[in-house]
């Protein structure tokens, strides 16, 4: 017998975004969707001959998606929420990208029947910077094939040669991450009513020749009551009984299975994956106890990070498995889906050969499968030099002198206590704030502004050279007046910049950071079309020059109103980094933490009064397990500290966060000292604000009134609606009105209509406050 190797899931994008482009000319009018549909399907084919090209025994189907695979699901077991006007049969690709980003209606492109609906809410995929849109159900919900896309899509490898493992999101990570309207509903209770579909979606795959389904069940590594557990009995006895011949993977990921390791084992499925990246101690004490015809899928590759992995070592820990167990209940398999891993490093032909020799993307991880199905199939001596090759990257990334440097290890012992806490506490800092002359409602946006296709071009010439350093900056300095003169039309009373002469948020900062190193094409989805280019955090990290200062006051220099400095906080540099596996985590943050600290420093000797240093990825690094969080948020809310506490008391300090759940990190929020957060609440119609009420933050809050990730305006009444709902749990004083988010992805005369609204919603609160 041989070995299994096996795939999980893929990017979706596409090398080059051929996704992100199809979708954005969809949406934007220009093509159609059947043209839409053309690309998708050309973009699965590549994606299996190219896995197939590997060898890869087991490669996956339905791993692919429009926007996003729970929704998907949501689409697939019709949970489409009533004010999409769905009247049951297939969902159309109206109404499923309606659910996805809200439509304003009233066009001929998109979901012309939805008036004015909102997107669904949308937050954080597990610990990932991966968001989803969240299933809404309600009391009651019934549960109908809206869709046969699994089907469809294996029935379309297999015309076309391939022999996949279809995928499916499990039904209890679905319901777990649901949301009911009835707050007396647990989306559990559901469970009965939902199985029959999946069971039919089962059942058609296994009609269609499906050996093997894969279902995605990464709750299986959170803390689960007893409801939970339950669900999960329940779930598979009867997908059991239903289909006793069917092959179920049974597939979490993200962590360790831990004290759901029985149930895991104890549940009627033929093989349960294994995640050995984010917990590689789990492996011994799951063989000892897994049944002898349970396969296992071991999870050796990372599929949540770039670097290339040690084959020699791997293949020294699973060789004394094989001996126990054989090679016929074993599968080789990435730890989870390569949709969080760009696509391919070949394309990356002008970066560092000694730092492009420590990396692996989607498509060198399969390489790194195959090398080690031949080392274990064929024997070691049929892959010596790729063995040689891995090993020899491994050791010189070690010890390469371009990742240490001695004088910010010094710094960063020196840090003390006092370092990390403001000169006085809120009140008195509120007090000294209020010199900044603002009024009740304060109106402000998260930073920056939509990037025109005219910003975007002059910047790829100016990296191409064909547009000059001084050139490109008239054009920028042009383009932060126009922003800056606008705001003061409209009233807007704390101003920003725009932002741009930026790029990403924190590729912008990486870039002038010591240890921080970039790609060319190394995008992974973040959403939808939304795509990211992640930086690399390779070494240690510094601060060579001030990053902002010159723009924040160049932009403060023409108005009289608070210009915001702008910032992107060190927990976030960091999550939405490829992070260096040689180094304690908390001790990267700490070094950018130190990093910041110096340009809020300059910031403010700049005359900047008002710096905001986001951090939406805090509530995102939780740790799957509670035990794990004391010690995270510990150092999380130190490292923004850190950065933030080096200024006078008149400095006001805000941060922001968006789709994340708060409740169970409030007291951590309030930590961070921030004089003023500002959080989504959109989407989630101020649901998001309950865990500040409940827990009587004391610091003011910009609760968000405007869904940037929409096309859609809204209108006055809604978002002075949302302020009213706030003003009901807060004290007038402590609220802020913004946006959500940052406009940079939207276009003008989206943003313009809408911000006007959100002035005059601000107004309107304002007048009813002195009446």
């Amino acid at each position: 017998m041989t070995i299994t190797t096996s795939n999980l899931g893929f990017p979706r994008i596409g090398k080059r975004r051929e996704l992100k482009f199809a979708l954005e000319k969809f949406w934007s009018g220009q093509s159609h969707i059947v043209t839409l549909q053309d690309i998708a399907a050309e973009l699965r084919r590549e994606n299996w001959t190219l896995q197939q090209a590997h060898g890869l025994s087991h490669m996956p189907s339905n791993d692919f998606s429009l926007y996003d695979h729970v929704l998907d699901t949501s689409v697939m077991l019709g949970a489409v929420p009533q004010s999409y006007a769905w009247k049951g049969g297939p969902v159309s690709p109206e109404t499923y990208f309606a659910m996805a980003r809200g439509s304003q209606g009233g066009h001929d492109h998109g979901a012309c029947t939805h008036h004015g609906v909102a997107a669904q809410e949308m937050t954080k995929w597990f610990d990932t910077n991966y968001h989803f849109m969240v299933p809404e159900l309600t009391k009651g919900q019934e549960f109908t094939l809206g869709s046969n896309k699994p089907v469809d899509e294996y029935r379309e490898a297999k015309e076309q040669g391939f022999d996949t493992r279809p995928v499916l999101l499990g039904p209890v990570t679905f319901l777990t991450l649901a949301k009911s309207k009835d707050a007396q509903t647990d989306p559990l209770s559901l469970l009965p009513g939902l199985l029959p579909v999946y069971t039919e979606i089962l059942r058609r795959l296994s009609a269609n020749g499906a050996e093997w389904v894969q279902i995605d069940e990464p709750a299986l590594v959170l803390d689960l009551d007893e409801t939970t557990k339950t669900a999960f009995k329940m779930a598979y006895a009867f997908f059991a009984r239903a289909l006793p011949r069917l092959k179920l993977l049974l597939t979490p990921y993200f962590g360790a299975l831990g004290d759901n390791l029985d149930l895991a084992l104890g549940l009627p499925v033929a093989g349960l994956h294994l995640d050995l990246c984010r917990a590689p101690e789990q492996l011994d004490t799951v063989v000892a106890e897994a049944p002898a015809g349970l396969v296992l899928s071991l999870g050796v590759i990372d599929g949540r990070n770039v670097w290339r992995a040690d084959l020699e070592a791997i293949l020294r820990r699973i060789e004394p498995v094989i001996s126990q167990r054989g090679t016929d209940h074993l599968i080789l398999a990435p730890s989870c889906s390569l949709l969080h891993t760009p696509v391919d490093l070949e394309l990356e032909t002008d970066i560092d050969p000694d730092f492009k020799s420590w990396l692996a993307f989607a498509t060198q991880k399969l390489e790194e499968l195959s090398i080690l199905g031949r080392a274990i199939n064929t024997g070691r001596d049929s892959v010596r030099n790729e063995l040689a090759a891995a090993s020899a990257a491994v050791e010189t990334r070690r010890t390469s002198a371009k990742i240490h440097d001695a004088a910010v290890r010094q710094r960063l012992q020196a840090v003390t206590a006092e370092q990390s806490r403001r000169q006085s506490p809120y009140p008195v800092r509120r007090e000294k704030q209020k010199s900044l002359g603002l009024p009740d409602f304060p109106t402000t946006t998260i930073g920056s502004f939509p990037q025109t296709e005219g910003v975007r071009k002059a910047r790829a010439e100016h990296g191409k050279g064909a547009l000059t350093a001084n050139a490109y900056a008239a054009l920028l300095r042009k383009e932060t007046e126009n922003s800056i003169r606008w705001q003061e039309e409209i009233g807007i009373d704390v101003l920003v910049h725009g932002e741009f002469e930026r790029n990403d948020m924190v590729q912008y900062f990486g870039e002038q950071l010591s240890g921080f190193a970039f790609t060319r094409h190394g995008w992974v989805q973040s959403y939808g079309s939304r795509c990211v280019r992640p930086p690399v955090i390779f070494g240690d990290v510094s601060r060579p020059q001030a990053m902002t200062v010159d723009w924040a006051a160049y932009a403060q220099s023409l108005t009289d109103k608070p210009m915001k400095g702008m910032l992107t906080g060190p927990v976030t540099m960091m999550q939405w980094s490829f992070v260096r596996d040689d180094l304690p985590r908390d001790q990267v943050c700490r070094q950018i933490g130190l990093a910041l600290r110096d340009e809020v420093s300059d910031l403010e000797k700049a005359g900047i009064r008002i710096i905001q240093i986001d951090e939406p990825a805090i509530r995102e690094g939780l740790p799957v397990r509670r035990a794990d969080w004391a010690a995270y948020l510990g150092w999380a809310t130190e490292c923004f500290r850190l950065s933030a506490s080096g200024v006078q008391d008149e400095t006001q300090i805000h941060t922001h966060m968006c789709y994340s759940e708060f409740n169970d990190i409030i007291d951590s929020i309030a930590a961070m000292d921030a004089d003023v957060i500002s959080i989504e609440t959109s989407r989630s119609k101020m649901e998001l604000l309950d865990a500040f009420v409940t827990y009587h933050y004391p610091n003011e809050i910009g609760p968000g009134v405007y869904d940037i990730h929409s096309p859609r305006i809204p209108p006055v009444d809604e978002m002075a609606g949302l302020l009213r709902k706030a003003k009901t749990h807060l004290a007038p004083d402590q609220i802020w009105v913004n946006p959500d988010c940052g406009l940079k992805t939207r276009k003008w005369e989206e943003v313009k209509p809408a911000l006007v609204n959100m002035v005059e919603a601000a107004k309107r609160l304002r007048l009813e406050q002195r009446a």
